[in-house]
């Protein structure tokens, strides 16, 4: 039998609503050839056997059954419905009803499907168990974040996917440093940069943003503006519309959010506040309703660096601010945060406004139902 002619395989896909790949019209031994030499030299990173499947979320064996490009469309679906709800509650209710989705869906890996599916599968179980990762990273559940954070980055890496893996690493890396290991986050970081010329500029930005933060963190000011001078202009050169699904969160508030974040340390040594806030009110008013989280965060360190070197009475209006929304979520990290601005507000509890707020940021932090 002949292979079908163009014209034959647009018929084909037209009838049946399915792609070339679904339909079994395989890519040539040349395109074959090239897509494996991208695995393989993405794998040749990997910490693990690519052979030996994460036995949390993969069942043994291979499946009978035969995998599709619906079946990723529903992996994409759970994931953006649980990205949606994280964003707008925090990570409890996320991670619980994700990790469900996850441990539901995971077993599509072990189904028959052609290449290019079982790529875009991986793709997209590993977005999914990022989202679950981080999820549980906002709710101090460290143990299941990790889990979930090395098995998106076994999807990953098993799929040959790049701009996965270093999003990936970046989100571990944001882990080990909010406990306290910022050197080992920057190591992170920077094997989430390597060959950085297949990431997109939006990757290599957030990428840069981080890698400032982590080096104003460990005490090096004039690296960390080196670095955000290099992420502003990787953003500046960024075609949104080629981006991963997963970096739909990086847009210009998100960017400003994070550089300002990198600049907070280096603005408080020199004691030059116009290093860091600027960038910060500007994520404030950019974040849009979708990431009440993200304003939240921006609003709590943009009311600390104001109560450290700025109008303290400023600053207890813009931490009010970041109380009331904090209300909204169920986030270790926000009221992480909000801890971190009642001690910068201690310094000036004489003042009314600002005692009142410390008093509203102690009744928020009581023990909460999660």
């Amino acid at each position: 039998m002949r292979w079908p002619n163009d014209e034959y395989r647009e018929a084909f896909r037209a009838l049946l609503d399915a792609t070339d790949a679904e339909l079994g019209f395989a890519p040539t031994r040349k395109q074959r050839a090239q897509e494996f030499e991208h695995m393989l030299s993405v794998n040749l990173f990997s910490p693990f056997d690519l052979g030996i499947t994460p036995a949390d979320y993969l069942p043994s064996g291979r499946s009978v059954c035969r995998v599709g490009g619906s079946d990723v469309d529903r992996v994409k679906k759970a994931t953006h419905v649980a990205a949606l709800s994280e964003n707008l509650h925090g990570g409890a209710s996320a991670s619980r009803v994700a990790g469900e989705q996850l441990r539901l869906l995971s077993p599509l890996l072990a189904g028959q499907a052609n290449p290019a599916t079982r790529c875009a599968l991986l793709e997209a179980i590993g977005n999914l168990s990022g989202v679950v990762a981080f999820s549980a990273f906002d709710i101090a559940d460290y143990s299941e974040a990790e889990r979930c954070f090395r098995f998106a980055l076994w999807c990953a890496d098993s799929a040959g996917s790049w701009e996965l893996r270093a999003t990936t690493l970046a989100d571990m890396s944001r882990k080990v440093a909010y406990l306290g290991s910022a050197d080992d986050a920057l190591s992170l970081i920077e094997l989430a940069q390597v060959r950085s010329d297949r990431l997109s500029a939006t990757a290599r930005a957030m990428l840069c943003a981080l890698r400032a933060q982590f080096l104003a963190a460990t005490g090096r000011a004039e690296g960390a503006l080196t670095e955000v001078a290099r992420a502003d202009e990787h953003f500046a050169g960024r075609t949104p519309e080629a981006d991963a699904p997963w970096l739909c969160y990086y847009d210009e508030a998100e960017h400003m959010g994070s550089t300002g974040k990198a600049l907070i340390p280096v603005a408080e040594t020199r004691g030059r506040i116009e290093l860091a806030a600027p960038r910060i009110r500007r994520a404030v008013q950019l974040q849009s309703e979708a990431y009440p989280r993200s304003r939240t965060f921006s609003l709590a360190r943009l009311a600390t660096i104001t109560m450290r070197l700025g109008d303290p009475c400023e600053a207890a209006a813009i931490g009010s601010r970041a109380a009331e929304k904090a209300k909204m979520f169920h986030s270790s990290r926000i009221r992480d945060e909000l801890t971190v601005l009642a001690r910068a507000a201690s310094a000036h509890r004489g003042i009314e406004e600002v005692a009142e707020l410390r008093h509203t940021i102690a009744r928020s932090l009581k023990p909460v139902r999660i």
